[in-house]
């Protein structure tokens, strides 16, 4: 089974979904609700594009915002995107860090986002807010953390539309589920041996992409076949 690159697509849920352009779906694909809409407190702060999320920057792409620490769990939304509402204006960002001093139900916005919903001067405005799809291209990645070897893996999940549930690697025949840590990466502190792996994603509605032929590396970011349908 382990070779050149393939993907499975496999939909499991509940609600009705459907396709775009780049996705690939098998027959009778469908979607599990998406969570209920949160209200709170927008702030702002100089945000980059990096944080607790361990992206990187992304100066060409400053509609990024930080969760209340409640919301935030164990990097449960990194790299997900939501829609705000707030006095002026609606805008949609991605998760990107974690906030440790926001109420639950607060987003800490970048300076650019908040300016879509308020003017800056007022420094906090009350906000509603939602899961959205991300607007991204092309498949998902695999970003390999710098010092991974076959002793050692920590992946993290990039270019994704949906907040991603689970990431689990076969390992001697049957697939096991990595552990999450708080700064977005899936571990499995034994290694995962000299691969490549085969790595099966699941995302929070319901959606599951398969890769098979993942070459491990070092602070490297491998591309999958396929991206997660848009349930809207």
């Amino acid at each position: 089974m382990i070779g050149a690159m393939r993907s499975l697509l496999v939909v499991v849920a509940m609600s009705a979904c459907g396709g775009s352009g780049d996705d690939t779906m098998l027959p009778g694909g469908s979607c599990t609700d998406a969570p209920a809409d949160a209200s709170g407190e927008a702030t702002y702060y100089a945000a980059d594009g990096t944080g607790n999320c361990s992206f990187p920057a992304t100066p060409s792409d400053l509609m990024v915002a930080a969760m209340n620490a409640v919301d935030y769990g164990t990097a449960d939304w990194c790299g997900a995107c939501v829609e705000v509402t707030g006095p002026t204006g609606t805008v949609t960002v991605r998760i990107v860090d974690q906030c440790p001093g926001c109420a639950k139900g607060d987003l800490d916005l970048s300076p650019e986002a908040f300016g879509m919903l308020s003017p800056l001067s007022a420094g906090r405005v009350p906000i509603t807010w939602h899961e959205v799809a991300c607007n991204v291209s092309g498949p998902i990645a695999y970003h390999f953390k710098d010092g991974v070897s076959q002793y050692w893996a920590a992946i993290q999940i990039r270019n994704h539309r949906y907040p991603i549930a689970t990431l689990e690697a076969e390992v001697g025949g049957a697939y096991q589920m990595l552990d999450r840590v708080e700064y977005n990466y899936f571990l499995e502190t034994d290694g995962l041996g000299p691969g490549p792996y085969s790595l099966r994603v699941t995302d929070t509605r319901g959606h599951v992409v398969e890769d098979i032929g993942i070459a491990v590396g070092d602070d490297v970011t491998r591309t999958g076949a396929n991206q997660f349908p848009s349930c809207e």
